[in-house]
């Protein structure tokens, strides 16, 4: 045996004597003597709660990050090392072999090992004594087994002797901490870390990133939030060349966000099966893995260099900055990350690293729950507002509704458009006060009771009156406004009734912005002390009605009704005759959070007059979803339509336009499709509806290298576009209508000079 050797032995069975003034000084002295006879990295002493069912950490000791590795607190029937001590009286550890698996061992989220002591007496149990080593070390051998429990034993006759005292053995709110530097066979220095021969330098530093993280992180409201953090806090430090975040859904792993040199990871990466072998999906299972000799497994980089890489599971639940092998948690994700040339991973770091992927793991699943819950109220939203507009020969509509950004509950705003026999049309904004289900659940009770009584024929004033009835029968303390206007399109005549909502306004033919005035009469579900009272206009041929909820407006706006009317008058004189695109200017304001504390819906109709000669002829189509005849049957209808209006001419480019966009929408929508045709004198307007809400653009996951591969839906749009021209794709309260008008071409003036004989 070498003198080195023998001397350790000596240390580990020389008598142990625990002492100090007060219970933080014989923990410490505990901790320290625990540290140095067993060359441990740290040490943490856990001492039983008053309910004696936890046990929580009381003091720690040893050099960060390691010292940050213990968990807070644990069950006394957990696996954790610790808590099996006391249980069992004896000595333990972790890693070790499954109680109920002995061929499976516990994952390791930190490379450590630790050994765990009891600290009990005849009469007293307080708690367990427990070291940490880097796990490179092996076993732990007997005498250490032997060296760690006389310093439990020594620990707890001190314990005894301080409770005899009087004084209470119990950790405090918050654990004790105290760094290594007393040991002078400290391990080196992480390269790379910290000042090089100052002690603690180089653990202090790294916890610098950790806790940089945390702040950014508690700001993060995004994706793109979480990846700029994590491009400052993890990929400089850790000097990486590339970062890539990935969530795992039906069995495949997708990328939520990238930075660096990352085409070749997100290429590889994007779509890739869970059960493919690779390191990330390996990693996927709970275990951080590390590749450092250079073998690139998923860079597929265009040079030659060697490069490494770190796959890190990220945690989705459990304490933050624990050493927690067997924690509750379960993994969203993982963080993967690049380096240039062959790289080692020291066990600091390593330690980092995994406490940089449980910050990243908590706010990925807070941000993705944040998006799934979004995208429940705007689906729930969705669903309890109109598929599409009815068209009318008379009247040409539009809608938008947006969702509220600052919560993700679902609102109480609706929209309907209703046509009637006798050439009427009803148009109807609401708006269910407050956020939820219960707004979401009135709003549809509310939305069926006006539809069915203006279907029935009933006046504005009679629809909100019955309205207002029913909705008081219905017991709910919840109040809505409404604002109903039924046209005449024969002879432009507008009944106008409003429960406590805004009037609506006119742009009429010569530019000029009108309200419709009514009065204001109480909201539905409010006590109405007197009759609900409405108000008659007519519009001229050509005029442009806007209803819309408070949402549109700017809610610190000291005049909303003037507000309204100047955004009317300045969408118009952007926005010119096109319906939609001035839809699309008026709701274009609504970006900031302070806009968005509530949902906002725009309800456009122009009247179109009662002439049919100035009255567009219009022509529908309804296909299935996934029907795959349907774009053949798109392809059809066009040709036919043109040919009954007299437009052959253009039925070429139409049919191909109309298969790319139906295409498109069939493919990425997954929703049945409405196709609409409407000739004018001097164009033909092609709509395709659908109920996706994504654009019919390449999609937001660019590359910086590269077009990314998922954006091949979106070229055949480049067709569209050189066929057609502009072409426009607009939100409605149930997906999108892309839209695009063909000008009817002059015929041509016959060659030469004029002359009859020419």
């Amino acid at each position: 045996m070498t003198s080195s050797s023998a001397s350790g032995d000596h240390r580990a069975h020389a008598p142990v004597r625990i002492e100090g003034a007060g219970l933080a000084a014989v923990l410490h002295c505990a901790v320290k003597e625990a540290i140095q006879r067993l060359h441990a990295v740290s040490a943490a002493v856990y001492l039983l709660d008053a309910r004696h069912a936890d046990i929580r950490l009381a003091a720690v000791g040893g050099d960060p990050p390691s010292l940050f590795t213990f968990p807070a607190r644990m069950r006394q029937d957990a696996l954790y090392a610790s808590s099996r001590a006391l249980a069992s009286g004896k000595t333990a550890t972790l890693p070790d072999p499954h109680p109920a698996d002995p061929g499976q061992e516990h994952a390791l989220p930190y490379p450590y090992a630790s050994l765990s002591a009891p600290v009990v007496t005849a009469d007293h149990r307080f708690g367990s004594l427990t070291v940490l080593r880097l796990d490179t070390r092996g076993d732990y051998r007997p005498a250490e087994h032997a060296a760690l429990q006389d310093i439990g034993d020594a620990l707890a006759r001190a314990l005894a002797g301080l409770s005899a005292q009087g004084t209470a053995i119990e950790a405090g709110p918050m654990p004790m901490l105290a760094p290594r530097w007393f040991d002078t066979d400290a391990s080196d220095a992480t390269p790379g870390w910290g000042v090089a021969g100052v002690p603690g330098s180089a653990g202090i530093s790294m916890m610098y990133p950790v806790r940089r993280l945390a702040e950014l992180l508690n700001q993060a409201t995004t994706m793109d939030d979480i990846v700029r953090a994590a491009q400052y806090c993890v990929m400089l430090p850790l000097r990486a060349q590339a970062l890539v975040l990935t969530s795992a859904s039906q069995g495949r792993l997708w990328v939520l966000g990238h930075s660096g040199a990352s085409s070749g990871l997100v290429r590889n990466l994007h779509g890739a099966r869970l059960d493919a072998g690779t390191l990330a999906s390996d990693a996927y299972r709970g275990r951080p893995l590390f590749i450092s000799d250079g073998r690139p497994s998923l860079s597929d980089w265009d040079d030659t260099g060697a490069r490494a890489e770190a796959c890190l599971p990220l945690t989705g639940s459990g304490e933050l900055l624990e050493f927690s092998p067997l924690r509750s948690s379960h993994v969203v994700g993982v963080c993967t990350l690049s380096f240039e040339g062959p790289r080692d991973f020291p066990p600091e770091e390593r330690t980092i690293m995994t406490m940089l992927a449980g910050l990243l793991g908590a706010a990925v699943e807070r941000v993705e729950l944040g998006n799934r819950q979004r995208e429940f109220a705007e689906c729930l939203q969705r669903s309890l507002l109109p598929t599409a507009l009815p068209e009318s020969p008379r009247l040409s509509s539009s809608a938008r509704y947006r969702p509220a950004t600052v919560t993700s509950k679902v609102g109480g705003d609706w929209y309907d458009v209703i046509r009637l026999p006798g050439e009427r049309v009803v148009l109807v904004v609401g708006d269910v006060e407050g956020h939820g289900i219960d707004s979401a659940a009135v709003m549809g009770q509310v939305r069926t009771a006006v539809t069915a009584y203006a279907t029935e024929g009933h006046s504005p004033t009679a629809v909100i009156d019955r309205t207002a009835q029913l909705l008081t029968a219905l017991g709910t303390d919840l109040t809505a406004t409404c604002c109903v206007v039924a046209l005449d399109t024969v002879d432009g005549t507008a009944e106008v009734a409003t429960a406590g909502h805004p009037v609506p306004l006119v742009l009429r033919p010569d530019t000029t912005v009108d309200v419709l005035t009514a009065p204001a009469n109480v909201p539905l579900g409010v006590p109405a002390p007197d009759a609900y009272e409405g108000s008659e206009h007519t519009l001229g041929q050509g005029s442009v009605l806007m209803l819309y909820s408070d949402g549109l407006i700017d809610w610190n706006a000291p005049d909303p009704q003037t507000r309204a009317q100047d955004m009317l008058t300045t969408g118009a004189d952007e926005a010119g005759d096109d319906l939609e695109q001035l839809a699309d200017r008026l709701t274009a304001d609504i970006t900031g959070p302070h806009q968005r504390r509530d949902d906002a819906v725009l309800l456009l109709a122009r009247y179109e007059g009662p002439g049919d000669l100035k009255a567009p002829r219009s022509a529908s189509l309804y296909i299935q979803q996934r029907d795959l005849r349907g774009v053949k049957a798109a392809r059809t209808f066009v040709q036919e339509q043109l040919t009954v209006w007299d437009r052959e001419e253009m039925a070429d480019s139409l049919q191909l336009i109309v298969s790319e966009i139906v295409t498109n929408a069939l493919i990425h929508a997954g929703s049945d499709v409405d196709v609409r045709l409407r000739s004018f004198d001097d164009h033909v307007r092609l709509e395709v509806r659908d109920s996706g809400s994504n654009p019919p653009v390449p999609s937001p996951l660019a590359l910086e290298e590269e077009e990314n591969a998922e954006a091949e839906h979106g070229r055949g749009l480049l067709i569209v576009e050189a066929l057609g021209g502009a072409w426009y794709s607009s939100p409605n309260g149930r997906g999108k209508t892309v839209s695009l008008d063909m000008p009817v071409e002059a015929p041509e003036e016959p060659a030469g000079d004029g002359s009859p004989f020419a």
